[in-house]
């Protein structure tokens, strides 16, 4: 079974009317799980809408990425018992975000390297992300200095794990909140396995302007706290009565 369930942190109902449309148009059932917009409450969303997941293993990534057409097959190849997956973005700058349409979507152009250096994209070693074929990813993803962490725009896990550690932490809003939940995966003895050269997604720059230095440093703590006491659980998670 394959799906798409969409965690809207209080969008408008210009949403429902798009997902209305977009139903027709599919072969695959699209589930939509709302809150009333009360500020940054991703993670409070994401634990709703993974509740509302029917499939065992779950792929997330964000409402300003736009994954290359391989992205679920690039999951699914390498998913496997007792690990998450972590994959990175491709971030384009400002001017190139505003100016992509649905047509550059559709066609690909939008993954085409030719084309984003027409529209003024920058050389660098990053853009090996939208050029390597599968065995060079392969060598990439061995090589690259990054940590493979929970990457809210582009990992994937076995439900039961999510579910293992109480998902994320309600406490969180924007920065770091996403690594958090990786934290406890790996306290809980999981490994993670680097896919960032093979599952692509762009990310589409925007303002911020929901930032607040204090989300900043009230999440470093938690995160802090987690590492320190190397925790598996919160009890500000999907369930909050258990343990």
């Amino acid at each position: 079974m394959f799906e798409v369930v969409i965690a809207d942190d209080g969008s408008t109902s210009e949403t429902v009317t798009l997902l209305e449309r977009v139903r027709k148009e599919v072969f695959f059932p699209i589930v939509h799980v709302w809150h009333e917009d009360n500020g940054f409450q991703k993670t409070i969303i994401l634990n709703k809408a993974a509740q509302k997941c029917e499939t065992p293993y779950i792929i997330m990534t964000d409402g300003d990425c736009i994954p290359r057409k391989d992205f679920v097959e690039q999951h699914v190849k390498y998913r496997v018992e007792g690990c998450f997956l972590s994959g990175g973005y491709f971030k384009l700058p400002m001017n190139i975000s505003e100016s992509i349409t649905k047509e550059d979507i559709y066609t690909e152009k939008c993954f085409d390297l030719s084309w984003l250096k027409k529209q003024g994209l920058k050389s660098s070693f990053k853009n090996n992300k939208l050029t390597s074929g599968s065995s060079k990813a392969g060598i990439l993803n061995k090589l690259t200095p990054s940590n493979a962490s929970w990457n809210g725009h582009n990992s994937s896990a076995w439900k039961t794990d999510i579910e293992a550690v109480n998902g994320f932490d309600e406490r969180m809003q924007y920065g770091g909140e996403d690594r958090e939940l990786g934290e406890r995966l790996f306290n809980m003895g999981l490994e993670s396995i680097q896919i960032r050269y093979s599952a692509i997604t762009l990310h589409l720059d925007h303002p911020r302007g929901y930032v607040k230095e204090e989300m900043i440093a009230k999440n470093k703590a938690i995160r802090e706290e987690t590492k320190t006491t190397k925790s598996t659980w919160t009890h500000y998670g999907i369930n909050k009565e258990a343990k």
